[in-house]
């Protein structure tokens, strides 16, 4: 075993969560030890949506929070972060959607978050580029866009000497210390585990499951759809317990390019590209879009989502080990949720109130009530 450096917190994990937490830390006075073993995870791989998603009032809640809070970062975000606020289009087929849609609008209503039922003339207005006979749909103006790989590497270079990112590979926990692949030893009085599912070798414990996801996006074309474009049953494919399911959701991004998505398919953890379910996503794509059908794909690619087992994150302390802290689990929903989650972690480790109830996010809900101390 190698000595090695301490800290006065260990973040495992510098994707969008981890980054996000290490910055939050590191904000408020901690210096902070940041883990990376330099594997493009799910914040390389995902879409880089900030939505408000309201299929519980736990995910809503810290949906709308978190969104309050990139609200007030994206001003100093570089160019390079990709930021838009193009707000996002619910779209409904049927007529009997609409209802599902005013729904939802009551829903983020009653959490601060504004947005308003469009009529199926309105939406072509909006978005001309959809197929006609659309029911209607629900915007969201506040919703957006970043490239979050950038956002992560910036929330690291904002907090400056705070945040030491460290090239590595955590192969063990021990008290208030991680082992690397190296020899060397990490302390520190709060470790905290935002690597995804690779947190479930490092507790030893089967804590999340993979829902991997296909995307492509196409060459770059003069610009015609202007926001995020998601169809209303996106959020039974999201929280689907099992199965495999695919849903419309398309982005312009700022290249030009349309990003398409999405797929959920369960217990296939590995990069394989499943031809049939990404030909199946790319049909339902083009029912909404069907210009789609003549834009050139130029690349296709999966990703995995760790989720939990009630599809919500766990946040907060390990319950058997109070100087571990889990940010895990957040499913398709990590880079809307990042700053979110790392405003709980810190008041957590703080000991601070925080500023919405933590309660639904605990970790401590996963683990059996006889292996908790009493």
């Amino acid at each position: 075993m190698i000595a090695g450096r301490r800290a006065d917190a260990i973040v495992v994990g510098a994707g969008i969560i981890g980054a996000a937490c290490a910055w939050r830390l590191a904000q408020q006075g901690l210096q902070v030890l940041l883990v990376d073993n330099q594997r493009a995870g799910a914040t390389a791989a995902g879409m880089g949506h900030l939505v408000c998603m309201d299929d519980n009032p736990a995910e809503l809640a810290l949906s709308a929070y978190s969104l309050q809070l990139w609200r007030s970062l994206v001003a100093r975000l570089p160019e390079s972060c990709a930021w838009r606020g193009c707000g996002t289009l619910w779209l409904a087929e049927r007529d009997d959607e609409m209802a599902i849609a005013e729904a939802k609008r009551q829903r983020m209503a009653e959490y601060g978050v504004t947005s308003e039922a469009l009529s199926a003339a309105q939406v072509a207005v909006l978005e001309p580029m959809l197929r006609p006979g659309l029911a209607g749909g629900l915007r969201v103006p506040g919703d957006g866009i970043v490239y979050a790989p950038n956002v992560a590497r910036w929330l690291v270079a904002d907090a400056g000497p705070a945040v030491r990112v460290i090239a590595g590979e955590a192969v063990a926990l021990e008290h208030q210390a991680l082992v690397l692949t190296s020899g060397e030893r990490l302390t520190a009085p709060a470790v905290v585990l935002a690597c995804g599912l690779q947190a479930d070798s490092l507790l030893g414990q089967p804590l999340l499951r993979a829902k991997k996801g296909h995307l492509a996006i196409t060459d770059r074309y003069p610009q015609r759809v202007h926001h995020q474009l998601v169809e209303l049953g996106y959020g039974a494919s999201a929280h689907a317990s099992d199965g495999t399911s695919v849903a419309f959701n398309v982005q312009a991004r700022p290249t030009g390019q349309l990003l398409i998505g999405s797929s959920r398919q369960f217990d296939a953890p590995d990069s394989t590209i499943d031809m049939s379910l990404l030909a199946a996503m790319l049909t339902r794509a083009t029912t909404f879009l069907p210009a789609l059908a003549q834009m050139n794909i130029i690349r296709c690619w999966t990703g995995l989502r760790a989720a939990s087992a009630d599809g919500l994150p766990l946040l907060g302390p390990h319950p058997q080990h109070r100087w571990l802290w889990l940010a895990l689990g957040h499913e398709g929903l990590g880079v809307t949720t990042a700053l979110g989650s790392a405003a709980l972690i810190a008041a957590q480790i703080h000991n601070h109130r925080p500023e919405i109830d933590d309660t639904p996010y605990l970790a401590a809900r996963m683990f059996p009530k006889e292996a908790l101390p009493v």
